[in-house]
């Protein structure tokens, strides 16, 4: 369930930014088709936040499977829901994974866009439905990601690079547009694509930690170590971003789909 490349993150980082998702803040639409009794499979559910979101609205007599291919976000997961007796998380890639029944319902949120390989990531999920089953996936077309005002110039140009490497890895900077033509491509029929963007402005508490996500995306290395990046740029682009947010900022608007198909 990888890509040819890999963003380096900070573990304690990364699981407060998945332990503050929840299924009303980061997966708003998907409620209404939710049911008691469904069997769901989350792909990419990392802490597991949304997915017991999920169970709580399937109930007793549903089932919620998470999976992930990072085991320490698993194992946060387990730990934080170790009293949701209908969610079950385990560490395994998608292609790896072989359960005895099919699922209802297949969702993934902000994962096929680290993918090089989606298409055949949404074969393997088509794979795993019941007949009639349902898949809804979530992401992102980061090449429309919108600040207000602009940022300075040195984030700016830190965020096409990071595009670039994107691009170059095999990920589709897109993937929230393209949705729809892939889910056709591979048999799925009655796709629809519902709009999710993302809105973070003063009307939310937590808006300047949210915008002020993409000087958490320039902390690593990566793109200095394989020569995308120069380090003082890198580290300009985190020092002038952090005070733009602080001064400057209004809003950030990520553009962000739910496609949901059927077989």
């Amino acid at each position: 369930m990888s890509a040819n490349k890999h963003i380096q993150r900070d573990g304690q980082e990364a699981n407060k930014v998945y332990n503050d998702r929840s299924l009303a803040n980061d997966y708003r639409h998907l409620s209404s088709i939710l049911k008691p009794g469904m069997s769901v499979l989350d792909i990419g559910c990392a802490t597991g936040f949304i997915s017991k979101d999920i169970a709580a609205i399937v109930g007793e007599n549903g089932k919620v499977t998470g999976i992930d291919n990072t085991e320490s976000l698993i194992l946060s997961g387990k730990e934080s829901h170790m009293d949701v007796k209908n969610l079950e998380l385990i560490h395994v890639d998608l292609f790896d994974f072989h359960p005895e029944e099919k699922f209802d319902l297949i969702v993934s949120a902000r994962v096929l866009q680290w993918l090089s390989n989606p298409k055949e990531a949404l074969l393997k999920m088509k794979s795993l439905l019941k007949p009639n089953g349902q898949i809804s996936i979530l992401d992102y077309d980061h090449t429309n990601l919108d600040w207000n005002p602009s940022p300075p110039e040195s984030m700016q140009t830190f965020y096409d690079t990071f595009l670039k490497w994107r691009q170059d890895a095999g990920m589709n900077n897109r993937i929230g547009e393209d949705l729809p033509k892939l889910l056709n491509e591979v048999g799925f029929h009655s796709v629809e694509k519902i709009n999710s963007d993302e809105l973070y402005n003063d009307e939310r508490s937590d808006y300047k930690s949210k915008i002020g996500i993409w000087s958490k995306v320039a902390g690593p290395l990566q793109m200095v170590e394989e020569g995308y990046l120069d380090n003082d740029l890198r580290l300009k682009a985190i020092e002038e971003y952090n005070h733009w947010v602080e001064t400057e900022a209004i809003s950030m608007t990520m553009k962000l789909n739910e496609v949901r198909g059927k077989i």
